[in-house]
């Protein structure tokens, strides 16, 4: 038990400092108005090798680096946010990570006795979902203000254009087919030496 409890501080350790790196790496490079988000690679694996709870863990130090960033001035659009409602800016950023982390694990719970590579692609698939579909849900209801102003910026027109083709024709098309090749790639390295300690679900 201790040396598997041990394992999965160390594997966890080891993939928030990887979030923390693909997070500040991420932040140079840019698809339109955003930066696409590469640490949800990370938050999948420990979700899928360690549960729910060490994936919405990841996934609020996901939320945490994004707030940082939004502080520090280099998302343009988290900063209006944050500049129009703090609380609201805050709370999304956290509970998108969250939920990035927590809802893969779910499926992949339910769905690895069945056919584990089925499972691992529709976690891989619902991170992205989850992470992308909240921030849209934020934009078109507490930030509308905000999303019609980038709309305007970046020569979309309006709201609706903006969402379907500047952020999920762009960037969360970009997420889900990194996460989609990488993630089967990563988890079958690392599954074997986890089998051995058991999977904490």
């Amino acid at each position: 038990m201790r040396n598997k409890n041990t394992k999965i501080l160390v594997t966890t350790a080891l993939l928030t400092a990887v979030i923390v790196v693909l997070q500040t790496v991420a932040s140079g490079i840019r698809i339109g108005p955003f930066t696409p988000t590469l640490s949800l690679i990370p938050i999948i694996i420990g979700a899928l090798l360690y549960g729910p709870l060490v994936g919405g863990f990841l996934g609020a130090v996901f939320g945490i680096i994004v707030i940082i960033g939004v502080l520090s001035g280099t998302e343009p659009m988290s900063t209006m946010m944050m500049q129009m409602n703090p609380v609201m800016t805050v709370g999304i950023c956290l509970v998108k990570g969250i939920l990035a982390g927590v809802v893969p694990a779910l499926l992949y719970k339910a769905l690895k006795d069945r056919n584990d590579l089925v499972a691992t692609a529709v976690a891989s698939i619902a991170a992205p979902v989850c992470n992308t579909g909240a921030f849209c849900l934020a934009l078109v209801t507490v930030f509308l203000p905000v999303a019609e102003k980038f709309a305007g910026e970046y020569g979309f027109g309006d709201v609706a254009k903006f969402l379907l083709v500047g952020i999920i024709g762009g960037n969360f098309l970009f997420e889900l087919a990194l996460n989609a090749v990488l993630v089967p790639v990563v988890k079958r390295v690392l599954k074997p030496s986890t089998e051995r300690s058991n999977l904490c679900y």
